[in-house]
């Protein structure tokens, strides 16, 4: 962990909110459609005919974005809420859960989903989205544009943890890679499995987090961390 307070010197975050944002959020979409469509190929680009990747459940999320120091949007994950049917976007995939897992109540939970850092910030082929590497050798690997990575996904995280503080969220559910969930694991945020492993935008797995228990977990490992996550960025 740095030896200061800042953890992610190099980035910033902030809520994108619809009706106040809109012309923003055409460069969100535009970005998921870069990520998603032409790089990934896990959606067809002739779908989206404005080059901008947008769903149904895009008027009922809430949307964030990282920026680095010259104003570049860097990255951006959205919190889906649970539909009338009190059902999230995964269930639709994950049909089955693991033995012994069970679903959080939904209105205190939300959905964690189109997680992605900009191309420039996964330069290593094999890459996942989150722009960490699918080698074993995580740790090890630096002396890059990956070392920010982390970064970026402290400063979403940080907004996210803030948002839902404020709404009542207790339950992240996440969708995620193997190596996303390491590393994030390293890092404190510690996630359970509770899917089993499909192709879903790629091989991942579904994961549930208990904000309560990071708050303990991370408390307890890293102090100067948890007191930063519960300062959002100004003017977010």
């Amino acid at each position: 962990m740095p030896a200061s307070t800042e953890f992610a010197p190099l980035f910033r975050s902030r809520e994108v909110v619809q009706g106040r944002d809109d012309e923003f959020l055409k460069r969100v979409f535009e970005l998921r459609y870069q990520v998603y469509c032409q790089e990934c190929g896990f959606l067809p680009a002739a779908n989206y005919p404005d080059r901008r990747e947008a769903d149904q459940y895009d008027a009922t999320s809430a949307h964030f974005c990282a920026f680095n120091l010259q104003d570049q949007l860097v990255g951006y994950a959205r919190m889906v809420n649970a539909d009338p049917t009190q059902s999230f976007p995964f269930q639709s995939h994950f049909t089955d859960l693991l033995e012994g897992a069970t679903l959080a109540p939904a209105p205190q939970a939300a959905e964690i989903s189109r997680l992605m850092v900009t191309q420039i910030y996964r330069r290593r082929r094999g890459d996942v989205l989150a722009g960490l590497t699918v080698e074993d050798d995580l740790p090890k690997v630096n002396h890059d544009l990956r070392d920010h990575t982390p970064q970026i996904l402290f400063s979403l995280y940080r907004q996210m943890y803030a948002f839902s503080l404020t709404h009542g969220i207790r339950y992240w559910y996440a969708a995620m890679e193997r190596p996303l969930a390491r590393a994030l694991s390293q890092m404190g945020f510690g996630f359970v499995q509770i899917g089993p492993l499909i192709d879903y935008y790629g091989p991942v797995a579904l994961y549930l987090g208990d904000l309560r228990q990071l708050e303990a977990q991370v408390g307890q490992r890293h102090p100067a961390l948890m007191a930063w996550l519960r300062k959002p960025d100004a003017g977010a």
